[in-house]
């Protein structure tokens, strides 16, 4: 008997692997779900503690509506034409054998294709679409302006909200015409219902019809997009303008009419060809379009301007470039400005600054971007803290009179724990910062020291007198992310300041504000640790019931969070208002759509001395108001938007779009309005366009015959010298007034500008004192338009005189001796006595080790005479004559000396002045004769002169406490020791 082995039976397919890969895939789908869920809810929970859960749930659902939008706007058409293709085949049509090929590729993956590719597109268009969101919401929420542009006539508001949002739909739309268009072309192709062989295109009726519709609906789209651009003419950059000159209004754009009308009737033969089948007529009126385009767009405007405008420029041009200057100047807030013409007075006479006392009274001898390494060597007490770089200025009302200071907070430092820096100090111990430091800015101490009007730890002065919270959990320079608080007598774990030196005590507090986000929980503590990817969020025993977390700490970045919209002013600054310490936030809107305005980049307009370069998402703009001031609470971060100027359109668009996150400005305090002043940016900005925009008829605009520009900063030529706030009065004020100040010089090319002055622009930055009521005078813009027949030196050449003076610059050489650097501090220029005062105070600090800078002299200049003392006070009186009649903040201090008794006293000068200017000769020849050996290479030579510099130092310090008010001060010596911190 034989016996056949039965076949092998099919393997079944192993459905436990399939089982394990969906379960894994499923898995990772919800992992992926689930950190999504997180970094959204805790966003959530920030904005929700901050009370602004408005503003994400906004953009939570705007984009969420628009990307459903753009999804269907692109899937829809495009699902439909690629059933509409296929359905619409010929059933019966003969194929080549390559398409035969394609079909039998393409046939299998069809029924997913023609879903697959409608999602594909849509998804891109629905994130595309999703982006656009904010031009939207504006649209939708635009305001009009009651002004109009002066060639349609329409409202400005149509610029800055339609004109966007219409450009934005029809080039979304033509993309969706576009695809549709070419996916259509692609399935009749592969089913044969366009056929391409033997020197012939054949086209179905049904393919010809869905074509010819989609090909005149696309030209419909750009005959609309022709109309709109010309109202695009007017915000487009043209050969010195922005907006249409007179090439643009009498050819550009009654050409681009000419071409959208055309553009209209070729879709109309386009829509023709689909009902009778003729593909000439609308293949000829595109060719004819095109030739069209090519005439009207480039040939005829560039005839117009070579034999028209250019032998005529400034005839044709005029009422064009004065719209121009109309329209920029309302744009950036620039069109009040009031205008002096200033005869400067360059003699200097006795009693010549009595009556300008007030203004001298503030004048800042204390310099916030040099005078940091002093006050953190003196207020700095532990290595963990630190304060900006460079200090901030403020004003206080101290006794009842205003006092102009220099203010800085004493922030952490945890990069300096070393050794220390775990995760428990760095997270729940070392939370916060403490304490406001405040300086006179007109005040110095015998030592050359700041005079420091609020100081230590703990602190003592006037704000602590007025029981304010000093604590400061929100800065410029806080940790990353801090866990705090705890239940009522609970363990105090938070570092809150030492006590003593070194090695002191410390005390400890817990934090009781609302700060952060409650992570109390498990599941919110397992948010935050994946969040910020620790672990010991979870695990930590420190965090309890009652524990917040802390984090998006900078004020800025708070308030850029919750009011996304605006363009947030590079300098911050700390003020102490109703007993807290508040950073106060300078907000703008910007445009770069306003009609007949010219751009300025806004990173390049900002940028000096003072401030890197920014980085802005809108960078070159057109338009510009200081719409909002924010404050950031330091203590527990809450942020308060002030809609400042509330009739400015953007933001009242924006206030529509997010109707409860703003209150008025008439809500401010007291206490907070006497604070607020105008903003760093906005001046620069101003300044930025006023150096051309200064002028008022078309002719001047034309020859360019006086424009100006910003002087470089004298201390770093490279960059611009930055606006400067001081307490002065302008020729036309009855009194002093918190202010900002900037100058400018004569515009050139190449860098050969002459460096004298041109004009003067203070701004009034004095809001008030009183709830609900702003000053009338406040951002009021003054210039002094110099007159041409005298001569002002500019910052350049007045830093030139004082380093170049043989005066000055032996005395700096003395200075300079042993150890010893110099430091050349702002040079401030204050309109007074009927001129021009120039004022820099003059620094010495140790070139190496610790860095201590003291003031030490200063430097004052008006017309073409200067002076160089001890203090401002004697350099006042120097200049003018032996009185100058001004009231300073120095003129009570004794400089002291070093190797002085150390008594503060004056001696009695009995030093004759010849034998002090034969010692000053003495070192200086000796200064010259050993750099001379030096050079040389005579080591032996260089020994000896210097043996005799130090002899004439020597010799010199001893007359210099024999003689008062001729002689320079300590520096040939040594720096006086820093006053132990702590």
């Amino acid at each position: 008997m034989t016996t056949t082995s039965a076949p092998n039976q099919a393997t079944p397919p192993n459905r436990s692997r399939r089982i394990i890969s969906i379960s894994l895939a499923v898995i990772a789908a919800l992992v992926v779900a689930f950190f999504v869920f997180a970094s959204l809810y805790a966003d959530w929970m920030w904005f929700s503690q901050l009370g602004f859960t408005e503003v994400l749930t906004t953009q939570w659902i705007a984009r969420t509506v628009m990307f459903v939008i753009g999804f269907l706007a692109m899937a829809v058409p495009v699902w439909g034409v690629i059933q509409l293709a296929y359905r619409l085949r010929p059933v019966y049509a003969r194929l080549s054998s390559q398409l035969d090929r394609y079909q039998e590729v393409v046939e299998p993956l069809r029924r997913l294709a023609m879903w697959g590719i409608p999602v594909f597109f849509g998804f891109f268009a629905g994130f595309a679409a999703s982006a656009q969101w904010e031009t939207t919401w504006l649209w939708a929420n635009g305001v009009a302006t009651a002004t109009t542009d002066p060639q349609f006539g329409l409202d400005t508001g149509f610029y800055l909200f339609g004109l966007p949002f219409y450009t934005t739909v029809l080039g979304f739309a033509s993309a969706v015409v576009l695809v549709c268009l070419l996916l259509t072309a692609v399935v009749s192709y592969l089913y044969g219902s366009v056929r391409v062989g033997q020197r012939e295109l054949r086209i179905s009726k049904s393919a010809r019809i869905q074509l010819a519709v989609l090909a005149g609906v696309y030209l419909l789209l750009q005959g609309a997009s022709l109309w709109l651009d010309r109202y695009a003419t007017l915000i487009n950059q043209e050969d010195r303008i922005t907006g249409p000159g007179y090439v643009g209004v009498n050819a550009v754009i009654p050409g681009q009419t000419i071409l959208a009308i055309a553009a209209v009737i070729v879709a109309i033969a386009f829509f023709v060809t689909a009902v009778i089948g003729r593909w000439r007529y609308p293949l000829i009126a595109t060719a004819l379009l095109v030739v069209s385009a090519v005439v009207v767009g480039a040939a005829i405007p560039w005839a117009v301007t070579t034999f028209q405008v250019r032998p005529n420029q400034l005839a044709l041009e005029s009422q064009y470039y004065q719209r121009n200057i109309d329209s920029t100047k309302a744009a950036y807030g620039i069109d009040n400005v009031e205008k002096e013409n200033f005869e400067a007075t360059t003699t200097a006479q006795a009693g010549q600054l009595r009556n300008d006392a007030a203004s001298t009274a503030q004048l800042r001898i204390m310099d916030p971007a040099i005078i940091g390494p002093t006050v953190r060597q003196l207020e700095q007490y532990r290595a963990y803290y630190q304060f900006a770089n460079p200090l901030d200025v403020d004003r206080y009302q101290i006794n009842g009179q205003t006092q102009d200071a220099v203010v800085a907070l004493r922030e952490l430092n945890i990069d300096q724990l070393g050794d220390a820096a775990t995760w428990q100090n760095t997270t729940l111990v070392y939370t916060h910062g403490y304490g406001m430091v405040a300086a006179a800015g007109n005040e110095r101490t015998d030592d050359g020291d700041p005079v420091f009007l609020e100081q230590a730890i703990p602190g003592t002065g006037f704000l602590t007198d007025l029981n304010y919270e000093p604590r400061v959990y929100f800065g410029e320079q806080s940790p990353p992310y801090s866990i705090v608080g705890g239940p009522e007598g609970g363990e105090d774990i938070e570092l809150d300041y030492p006590i003593g030196a070194d090695g002191g005590t410390e005390t400890r507090t817990t934090f009781r504000g609302d700060g952060g986000p409650s992570v109390g929980n498990v599941f919110s503590r397992l948010i935050y640790a994946l969040k910020f990817q620790s672990e010991q969020i979870l695990f930590s025993d420190y965090v309890n019931a009652d524990s917040q977390i802390l984090y998006d700490r900078n004020p800025k970045e708070r308030v850029q969070k919750v009011a996304p919209y605006l363009t947030l002013d590079s300098d911050p600054y700390p003020t102490v208002v109703d007993g807290r310490i508040k950073w106060v936030i300078d907000g703008y809107t910007t445009s770069a759509n306003y009609p007949y305005s010219s751009s300025v980049s806004l990173s390049r307009a900002i940028t000096d001395s003072n401030t890197p370069s920014p980085t802005y998402s809108l960078d070159n703009i057109n338009y510009i108001r200081n719409s909002v001031k924010a404050t950031v609470d330091a203590y527990d971060g809450k942020v308060t938007l002030y809609a400042w100027d509330d009739e400015d359109p953007i933001l009242q668009a924006w206030q529509k779009v997010y109707p409860s996150s703003l209150q008025p400005w008439s809500e401010m305090s007291a206490d907070l309005m006497s604070h607020v002043r105008y903003p760093t940016d906005l001046m620069k900005v101003q300044r930025s366009m006023l150096g051309v925009y200064h002028v008022d008829d078309a002719r001047s605009f034309f020859q360019q015959d006086n424009r100006w520009t910003t002087p470089n900063d004298p201390q770093d030529p490279n960059t611009l010298q930055p606006p400067y706030y001081l307490t002065m009065k302008m020729p036309s004020q009855d009194a002093p007034s918190y202010s900002m100040f900037t100058s400018f010089i004569p515009a050139s090319q190449g860098g050969q500008a002459r460096n004298v002055l041109t004009g003067y622009l203070a701004v009034d930055s004095n809001a008030g004192d009183q709830q609900g009521t702003k000053r009338d005078d406040y951002g009021r813009l003054r210039m002094l338009v110099i007159d041409a027949a005298t001569t002002v030196p500019g910052p350049g050449q007045v830093q030139n005189t004082f380093d170049s003076d043989t005066a000055v610059s032996s005395q700096i050489n003395i200075l300079q001796q042993g150890q010893s650097q110099v430091l050349n501090g702002n040079l401030l220029t204050l309109p007074v006595g009927g001129g021009l005062l120039y004022v820099q105070p003059v620094f010495v600090q140790s070139s190496g080790g610790t860095q201590l800078p003291q003031l030490r002299r200063v430097l004052v200049a008006f017309g073409d005479k200067i002076a160089f003392e001890n203090t401002l006070s004697e350099a006042l009186d120097s200049l003018f004559g032996g009185d100058s009649g001004a009231d300073t903040g120095d003129e009570a201090v004794t400089p002291s000396e070093p190797g002085d008794a150390g008594d503060g006293a004056t001696p009695t000068p009995d030093a004759p002045a010849g034998d002090y200017a034969a010692a000053l000769a003495e070192a200086q020849a000796a200064l010259t004769a050993r750099q001379a050996a030096l050079t040389a290479g005579d080591l032996a030579e260089f020994a000896t002169q210097d043996e005799r510099l130090t002899a004439a130092v020597q010799r010199l310090i001893e007359l210099q406490g024999q003689t008062a008010g001729t002689a320079p001060t300590d520096g040939a010596a040594e720096t006086p020791a820093p006053t132990p911190a702590g």
